[in-house]
């Protein structure tokens, strides 16, 4: 008998702490003002890019030459561009657009920056081999290396997202190896090499899933670079080709008219500041999120102490 009860208070004491554990960590994610705006942001333009069609009965590719230039209204939420295309159904297509391509690049430099940076940091040859290729593109301005590689390939969206991932994956891959190599000499990992085990199992079960919360930190600071590199690259001609929707293309042809048609820059330049800010403070929640030293913020208790107010 005595046995079945420790037992059973050992697993009422396993669930109690599961449920503290839960508490704490949704005390915590509540506590994160960035977090919270971020996810609130990133959650809004995700709908209105998948929804978005769907509120729209337009075209993004139709042209009415007849109602070219129309400021916004009632038939037209954001007006329209110079042939007469609703600028509102553009800017949704042209939110498909940024967030795949941004989201393409983010996962794809993140595995191939992982595998590069986790294999850099234990083989020592191989650092010295991958990790020059990296300082080597790294010394190299982002944008002009893409708009090199978009120059060779050709404009087209598999390009873009292949030209940002070769952009934006030794970064990555630097931060992934700096982290490891402080995991690689933690005296656990000498204890598990001490067992016998071998590298691959070290580095894809020891180290990998330590590095997991920094790399998706990094991965949202990626999506946000490669929306705006996107749009850069688009608005210089060698990104997402027309007639194509993007927010980069749409900038580009408002440049020629932008004191007749305002809103054919402002629009699109709020979405892109907006998509960026949004993934910025995401990753700034998700870092402060997954600090350990960073304390929940508890609510303030109102009360009176010696005739004060706490």
């Amino acid at each position: 008998m005595s046995t079945i009860r420790s037992r059973e208070d050992l697993l009422a004491l396993r669930k109690q702490l599961q449920r503290e554990q839960r508490t704490l960590r949704k005390r915590r994610f509540l506590s994160q003002p960035a977090l919270l705006i971020g996810v609130g942001l990133l959650i809004l333009l995700l709908a209105l890019a998948l929804l978005g069609p769907l509120l729209t009965s337009y075209s993004p590719n139709e042209m009415k030459i007849v109602e070219r230039l129309k400021p916004p209204g009632a038939n037209h939420l954001l007006g329209t561009d110079e042939f007469g295309r609703d600028l509102f159904t553009r800017m949704i297509y042209g939110a498909q657009v940024s967030m795949s391509v941004g989201l393409a690049v983010a996962v794809i430099s993140s595995t191939f920056g992982l595998i590069i940076g986790l294999y850099a940091s234990y083989y020592r040859t191989l650092d010295h081999i991958l990790m020059r290729i990296c300082d080597g593109l790294v010394a190299i301005p982002a944008i002009l290396l893409a708009i090199a590689l978009m120059s060779a390939l050709g404009a087209s969206a598999v390009n873009v997202i292949t030209a940002l991932s070769i952009v934006f994956t030794p970064n990555i891959a630097r931060v992934v190896r700096s982290r490891a190599l402080v995991i690689r000499e933690q005296t656990y990992i000498e204890a598990i090499r001490s067992q016998g085990a071998g590298a691959t199992r070290i580095i894809w079960r020891h180290i990998a899933p330590n590095i997991l919360s920094l790399l998706l930190v990094q991965a949202t600071f990626v999506f946000a670079e490669a929306i705006i590199s996107e749009a850069a690259l688009s608005f210089l001609g060698v990104g997402i080709p027309a007639p194509a929707a993007s927010w980069g293309n749409i900038l580009q042809a408002g440049k020629l008219v932008i004191y007749k048609a305002w809103w054919m820059v402002v629009f699109p330049g709020t979405a892109i500041i907006v998509s960026v800010l949004a993934l910025n403070l995401l990753g700034d929640g998700l870092r402060d999120f997954g600090d350990p030293h960073i304390k929940a913020k508890r609510p303030r208790r109102k009360g009176k102490l010696f005739g004060k107010t706490v």
